[in-house]
Parts: C-alpha cells; sequence; structure tokens
C-alpha cells in the first residue's frame, strides 16, 4: 500500500482536531502552539484520549486542547527532571567503571578481549567506542593522538569518558564477572549483579528517551526492571509494581542517588512537578504509580 496522505495546513489541523472532538477555545493559542510543535508529536498526547480503531479517530470524552498542552508540558517538565538526575547516576557510574577495572588491569583494559564475556558482542562494542572516540572533539583525545603512537586508542579514562551511557552499559553488562563488579554493586547498596546491569540498562534508555525529548508519561519501558532482593538500604515494599512502567525506573533512580548523594532532591523536585499537573491521578497511574505509593518507608 502507498502512503497517500497529503500534508495540512495549521488551520487544517486545528479543523481535524475540533472535528474528532477536541474542544478548541482559543483558536490563536492553538495556531501559535502547533506552528512551533508539531502536529505529529502531539498526537502521541493526544492518543490515549481517543478511539483509535476507528479510522476518524474521535475523541472518547470531553477534553480540550489545553489540556492536551499541559500533559505534554507535564512531560517535558519530567524528561527534564529525569535527565537532570541520570547525569549524576551516568557520571558516577562512568567513574566507578574506569577505576574499578584501570587499577585492576592498567590504562587500555577496554582492548583485553579476555576481560569481556562475550567476544562478538566485545568486537562490536570495540567498533563503537573507536567510532565515538574518532568522532570526539575534546581536547584531551586529541592531545593524546598529537603527543601517542602506541596504543592508538586513548587510555580507558579517555575513551570511556566519551562513550555513550548506552554504550557504557552494554561494556558494563559484557565484561566478565568478579571482584570489579562485585564493587561497583557494593558501591551502590546492592547485592546483584544481574540487578545493577538491568538498571543501567534501563535508565540508559530513558536518558535517550529525555534526550530525544520523546513521550515518557505513559510509556511501555523496552527493558522490564528487575526487582532486588535484600538490597542494603531502603527499597520499595510494594513489588507487585509494573516492571514496564516508569515507575519502577523512577524507584531505581532514586535508590542509586540515595547512594550517590544522600542531599539530593529528586523526591522533592518529583513531587513539585506532579504537582503541577491538575489531573495527576491519571498520570500516575498510567506511570505505574501504586495508590499511596508515598506511605512506603522508601519514599519518605
Amino acid at each position: 500500500m502507498n502512503y497517500a496522505k497529503p500534508a495540512l495546513s495549521i488551520n487544517d489541523q486545528i479543523e481535524r482536531l475540533r472535528n474528532r472532538g477536541l474542544t478548541i477555545n482559543d483558536y490563536s493559542k492553538a495556531t501559535f502552539f502547533l506552528t512551533n510543535v508539531s502536529y505529529y508529536r502531539i498526537r502521541a498526547y493526544t492518543f490515549p484520549f481517543q478511539d483509535n480503531i476507528d479510522p476518524n479517530h474521535p475523541f472518547l470524552s470531553k477534553i480540550a486542547f489545553e489540556d492536551i498542552i499541559a500533559l505534554y508540558f507535564f512531560d517535558r517538565k519530567l524528561r527534564l527532571l529525569l535527565l537532570k538526575s541520570i547525569e549524576e547516576i551516568e557520571i558516577s557510574f562512568r567513574t566507578q567503571i574506569i577505576h574499578n577495572w584501570s587499577i585492576s588491569y592498567g590504562s587500555h583494559w577496554q582492548l583485553d578481549a579476555s576481560l569481556f564475556r562475550n567476544t562478538i558482542k566485545y568486537n562490536s562494542i570495540k567498533t563503537r567506542l573507536d567510532d565515538e572516540v574518532k568522532r570526539s572533539k575534546e581536547d584531551f583525545i586529541q592531545h593524546y593522538k598529537s603527543n601517542y603512537i602506541k596504543p592508538v586508542e586513548p587510555p580507558c579514562w579517555m575513551s570511556l569518558e566519551v562513550s555513550s551511557f548506552g554504550l557504557l552499559s552494554i561494556i558494563f553488562e559484557n565484561l566478565n564477572k568478579g571482584i570489579e563488579k562485585s564493587s561497583i554493586v557494593k558501591h551502590y547498596r546492592l547485592n546483584s549483579i544481574d540487578v545493577l546491569e538491568n538498571w543501567f540498562h534501563a535508565i540508559s534508555n530513558i536518558r535517550n528517551l529525555c534526550a530525544h525529548h520523546s513521550r515518557l508519561w505513559n510509556r511501555r519501558m523496552i527493558t522490564h526492571i528487575k526487582l532486588p532482593t535484600n538490597p542494603k538500604n531502603t527499597f520499595i515494599v510494594n513489588h507487585a509494581i509494573k516492571p514496564y512502567k516508569l515507575y519502577a525506573v523512577v524507584c531505581c533512580i532514586k535508590y542509586l542517588l540515595d547512594s550517590i548523594n544522600p542531599s539530593h532532591t529528586f523526591k522533592d523536585d518529583l513531587l513539585k512537578t506532579i504537582n503541577e499537573y491538575s489531573n495527576k491521578d491519571t498520570i500516575l497511574k498510567e506511570m505505574g504509580f501504586p495508590e499511596n505509593w508515598l506511605d512506603e518507608k522508601f519514599w519518605q
């Protein structure tokens, strides 16, 4: 089947939304908004309120364009909050990997395939890391290239400093289990290497969604969270939560921040972001937050 949908003018976009049942109280405001935020991006926020089996996508209940805008800006604030918090986790994680393996295996351990579980994955990792180093414009990378001949690749504290969080999580997962991984697990107050590998993979996916301005509030996560057993710090008691919803990842982020920076303000910032949105019960449910979630000792 060939794609034959025509492009719509801003006025036609507004008219289509109105015909589908969205209340448009202020056409000039709607025009201004759709001029700066694409109709297709907004579709991700109208989707939950429409009958998407019907080809006309009618709205299922009365809702106004202002409600969609409010949801859009809530999601944006949530992404910015998580991106800020994940930055602190990413920097700590990067530091832990570089330090533990360089102390054990030297400056260029990332070139030693024997340290990794899967050789095929290692070759892919090395290619990706080499590409990211080549693309880097950091002064310390250029300095290394200008002053050293062998090894061609910079040391781990340079190479991994310019790697993406996603690649870093893949490197960590593929490294052999040993005292270095156990040391990092202990640093983050957990008891399971598998759980920490899972958490960093999931959080790196969230980081990418936030960095690319993707819808977050009601998304089903690709990586399902593994919940820890007997963690050293307080964690949620309610393990009946949905592992593919945002709440599970949010709990992991807070737990890691509790270990990295006990004076963090993540909880307060999260509550402020949620409370600024008028229909918070709906968004909390869609994000997988259980009822009375704040009663958990973990959040107190």
